[in-house]
């Protein structure tokens, strides 16, 4: 008959276990369960107790009604992830992956969701999201860069991953561009380079003018002028890179080591290196920019690089998002961009030396 202990031990097949199936198997209250369960502070439970409800609780496959604990809590340990057109980008895996592991790991789930650019789909889909009462919701962005968010994310905990508004009215989490900048330049100047080139990307973006800061900053800190060090500007393409490098080559003596606002472009500068007959590292050095997937540890010679912290700030997006803390945060958080030396760095030619 039913809330026998035969019947406590019926397969979970056949009907969902609850909390009082559990504490008539384990011998004790469902508040007792819920107590083990919950991890209730201030409750002395031995450890004898504590592995009987465990156990119970296997043996039954007994899960949690989510909804009831949404209720009493009122969190449905659910969390949004928004995107605009990161689903199709190589470095999406990572952001979404790091969000994912955390959310898991502290018993959520990740809903993500690619709106594209379109106002109106995205406006659908925050809304969407709200109406099914997410905890918090990550907004992910494409290229950092200054962004525009429908209203009615700001009825819920947000935060923007890559991507910030005006005002600061929303936290945002970014790659710290400058350090990166910085670090890029530090790998050969470290390596006794004093004669640079920046081939950079687009000169209106956030990151180009970021980089190019930090870039410079390394110069100055070590003692050189940067009117001395070649800048070009380009796309992040690499077409870019061959062609821009191409000019660097064409312009006279080439500079001992060539610096690229990403890797794509540092593979074009591979390109019109090897035509020209120059070796790499041992007559120009190259540093590229992203660490991107297949790409910069696979060419040879391996590439440095600075590597981008998608990983890291999608786990950093969803902590703050699972523990509830989004209201509390900055207005901008910054992450680093960890240099990543390779083969494609030596010192500079004798001669030039």
């Amino acid at each position: 008959m039913p809330g026998t202990d035969e019947d406590a031990r019926i397969p979970a097949g056949h009907r969902r276990a609850t909390m009082a199936d559990v504490g008539r198997l384990a011998g004790v209250s469902a508040t007792t369960v819920s107590f083990v369960l919950n991890e209730k502070s201030g409750q002395t439970i031995s450890e004898q107790t504590r592995q009987r409800v465990l156990d119970a609780v296997a043996a039954l496959d007994y899960r949690p009604n989510r909804m009831a604990r949404g209720l009493r809590t009122k969190r449905t340990a659910t969390l949004g992830f928004v995107t605009d057109e990161i689903g199709a980008e190589p470095f999406a895996g990572a952001t979404i992956a790091g969000a994912h592991e955390v959310a898991w790991a502290q018993g959520s789930l990740l809903i993500v969701v690619s709106a594209t650019r379109d106002r109106r789909i995205l406006t659908d889909v925050v809304d969407d999201l709200i109406d099914r009462r997410v905890d918090a919701l990550i907004f992910a962005v494409v290229g950092t860069r200054r962004i525009a968010v429908p209203q009615a994310l700001k009825g819920v905990p947000a935060l923007l991953l890559n991507g910030y508004v005006q005002g600061g009215l929303l936290p945002s989490v970014l790659p710290d561009e400058v350090a990166g900048g910085r670090a890029a330049a530090q790998l050969v100047l470290d390596a006794g380079h004093t004669r640079l080139a920046y081939l950079t990307g687009q000169a209106s973006l956030w990151p180009t003018r970021a980089r190019l800061r930090g870039f410079r900053d390394a110069v100055v800190r070590a003692g050189l002028d940067p009117h001395d060090q070649v800048v070009l500007r380009g796309n992040y393409r690499a077409d870019s890179g061959y062609e821009l490098t191409r000019q660097l080559l064409a312009a006279g003596p080439p500079p001992t080591a060539v610096l690229c606002g990403n890797d794509r472009m540092a593979l074009g500068a591979y390109l019109a290196l090897k035509e020209a007959g120059l070796r790499i590292p041992e007559d120009v050095s190259v540093v590229g920019y992203d660490d991107q997937v297949d790409l910069a540890a696979d060419v040879h010679p391996a590439l440095s690089t600075v590597r981008m912290p998608y990983y890291q700030m999608g786990r950093w997006a969803a902590q703050q998002a699972v523990a509830g803390t989004i209201p509390t945060l900055p207005t901008r958080t910054y992450l680093p961009c960890p240099p990543v030396p390779r083969a494609s760095v030596g010192p500079p030619p004798p001669a030039t030396a």
